[in-house]
C-alpha cells in the first residue's frame, strides 16, 4: 500500500496536529481501503469538562489524554478529540444512535442535571423528546455550546 507524505496544511493548527499525532506525518493513500469513520477533533473551551460530559452522559469510558487531545471512545474503534481552543467557537452538531438502555440512562442524567433539552432543533419544545422514525431522540448543548443530539433509531426508520 503506497503513503505519501502530508506537508504543512492551510487551516487550523489543530488539525494539523492531528494529522502529525494521529499517522506521524504519514498517511495511507487508500488504495484498496474501504472507508471507515475514524475520528474528530471537537473544538472546546475546556476539552476536560465538555468530554467529560459526554462519556458521562453517554455511559462511555473515560475520556482519555492522546497528545494534544481529550480522545471520547465510541464503538467501533472511533474517538472525538477534544482539543482546546483558547478562540471562539462555532456550534457543531453531533449525532449520535443509541440503544434504548444507553437512552433511557442519558434522559435520566439530562433532567437530573438540569440540562436543558428539547425534543426538536430549532428548541420549540423545550423538556421534551421526539419520537420520530419511530424512535425517541433529544437535542441538548454541550457545555462547549455545540448542539449534540441522541437517537434510538436512524432517520427514516429501521
Amino acid at each position: 500500500m503506497g503513503t505519501r507524505r502530508v506537508g504543512r496544511l492551510d487551516g487550523d493548527v489543530a488539525c494539523r496536529r492531528a494529522l502529525r499525532f494521529r499517522h506521524g506525518g504519514v498517511v495511507p493513500n487508500g488504495v484498496g481501503m474501504t472507508v471507515r469513520f475514524n475520528h474528530t477533533i471537537v473544538a472546546a473551551r475546556d476539552r476536560h469538562e465538555s468530554a467529560t460530559f459526554l462519556s458521562r452522559l453517554l455511559s462511555l469510558p473515560e475520556p482519555v489524554p492522546a497528545g494534544y487531545f481529550l480522545a471520547v471512545q465510541l464503538a467501533d474503534g472511533v474517538t472525538l478529540d477534544y482539543v482546546d481552543t483558547g478562540a471562539e467557537l462555532s456550534a457543531q452538531h453531533y449525532a449520535f444512535l443509541v440503544s434504548d438502555d444507553v437512552f433511557d440512562a442519558a434522559i435520566e442524567r439530562i433532567r437530573t442535571q438540569g440540562v436543558e433539552h428539547w425534543a426538536d432543533p430549532a428548541q420549540q419544545h423545550p423538556g421534551e423528546i421526539n419520537t420520530n422514525d419511530g424512535g425517541r431522540g433529544v437535542y441538548f448543548q454541550d457545555p462547549g455550546g455545540h448542539f449534540m443530539e441522541i437517537i434510538t433509531v436512524p432517520y427514516g426508520g429501521s
